[in-house]
């Protein structure tokens, strides 16, 4: 029986995540305001001591932008 692409989707999110320490954030917002999101996360959480980052990011069809920040989980 052929898969729909919603299947493989619903069996991909129920996988659990490999453990690798880090705890990400994923936030959708307006253009301006993820910059300045991304910049105060990275201002809280600097990527010398936390080794955070913009883990990736993507502009959706309505101009706001979907991105994923990273950071050790030592930080809490």
């Amino acid at each position: 029986m052929p898969q729909r692409p919603r299947d493989l989707a619903d069996r991909m999110s129920r996988r659990r995540k490999p453990d690798d320490g880090f705890v990400r954030e994923t936030f959708t917002l307006p253009r301006l305001a993820a910059r300045a999101r991304a910049r105060a996360f990275l201002d809280r959480y600097p990527a010398a001591g936390y080794m955070s980052k913009v883990e990736s990011w993507r502009e959706l069809p309505d101009g706001q932008i979907e991105f994923t920040m990273r950071r050790l989980s030592s930080a809490d």
